[in-house]
């Protein structure tokens, strides 16, 4: 699973994505977090799915993320950084 993660940042650094939110999910998405954080250096934003909600305006699945990190309406949790991780 690791080398399709690989392959799919560097397509989105090769077609010039620079920030990419996720919604906050379970044991599932850290693979895919990982990846990005470690190697490609794209500026991550993990969004807290209730705050989503929360923000007006009727919004689908797959668009949620991408237009309201767009419009500056995403609110990030705290992760640490990964280079904390490993001093600790």
């Amino acid at each position: 699973m690791t080398k399709p993660l690989r392959e799919m940042a560097t397509w989105l650094k090769a077609h010039g994505v620079e920030h990419i939110a996720r919604e906050a999910t379970g044991v599932y998405g850290k693979p895919v977090w990982n990846i990005l954080e470690g190697e490609h250096q794209f500026h991550l934003l993990r969004a807290n799915p209730q705050h989503i909600q929360n923000v007006p305006g009727r919004k689908t699945d797959q668009k949620d993320s991408a237009d309201l990190l767009q419009h500056g309406l995403l609110q990030g949790s705290f992760v640490p950084p990964l280079v904390a991780l490993r001093e600790g």
